[in-house]
């Protein structure tokens, strides 16, 4: 599975559309982009590279893969 672009893998927090409203009450587009870092997980006894907002990070709702000689230990 390739990584989303700006959106969360764990809750699909995406893009937000919206308005800049000037004090003369002029509106143009703008967006909003997620926070996303990218996370190394075990999925399936393999690791890959995913994103994920900070939210969710925080929250723990994923558990990041270990480096090192303890990767072949859960890979395995």
């Amino acid at each position: 599975m390739p990584i989303a672009r700006n959106k969360c893998y764990v809750c699909t927090k995406g893009i937000a559309f919206g308005n800049n409203v000037s004090h003369a009450n002029n509106k143009t587009r703008r967006t909003w982009k997620p926070n996303l870092q990218v996370a190394r997980i075990v999925i399936d006894g393999k690791i890959q590279k995913i994103k994920v907002c900070t939210r969710c990070l925080a929250a723990g709702k994923i558990q990041r893969a270990p480096r090192g000689a303890a990767v072949a230990a859960v890979v395995a």
